[in-house]
């Protein structure tokens, strides 16, 4: 992968998936976007030297989200008003189920919720999620039955199914 050329190949036809996973870690799209873009600076450094470039962005994306929480990362802060001229429309045409998963999946501890979007959202195997984050495959199956055990008693969802 020595020929930068190919970086931007890269970044053009991968990037798309790449920022999904990153969306699925922050649940917001301008945060998910900076998490790419940091760990597309981080493999450019890097791409004279690597040979499979997707597994070492993702890689770099979950440490990256990991540290971040670590740190407190925060640059906007939530408000439970919106800004002046935009109007609340309901488009949550079935949603609910959805958003009830999404909001317990961030409940969730951060390692835990990168098990489960790598395993179950990336379709990744027990050993490539292990290489991605780092550790051992049991590691990669307790943090995952921990995970879905959360999710299988997280009572925002038991509400939707049970509507």
């Amino acid at each position: 992968m020595a020929d930068r050329t190919l970086y931007a190949d890269f970044v053009a036809t991968r990037s798309d998936r790449l920022l999904r996973t990153a969306y699925m870690l922050t649940h917001n799209w301008a945060t998910a976007e900076d998490l790419l873009q940091e760990s597309l600076v981080k493999a450019w450094f890097a791409w004279p030297r690597l040979n499979e470039p997707e597994p070492y962005v993702r890689k770099v994306l979950v440490t990256t989200y990991v540290s971040w929480w670590r740190l407190r990362w925060r640059q906007e802060l939530p408000s439970d008003e919106l800004p002046e001229g935009l109007l609340a429309r309901d488009m949550s045409g079935g949603l609910d189920e959805r958003d009830a998963m999404w909001r317990a999946l961030g409940r969730l501890p951060v390692k835990q919720r990168a098990v489960v979007v790598l395993r179950f959202y990336e379709d990744l195997s027990l050993a490539e999620v292990a290489a991605v984050l780092g550790c051992g495959i049991g590691t990669v199956k307790s943090q995952s039955a921990k995970a879905l055990a959360k999710l299988r008693v997280d009572e925002s969802i038991m509400k939707e199914l049970h509507r």
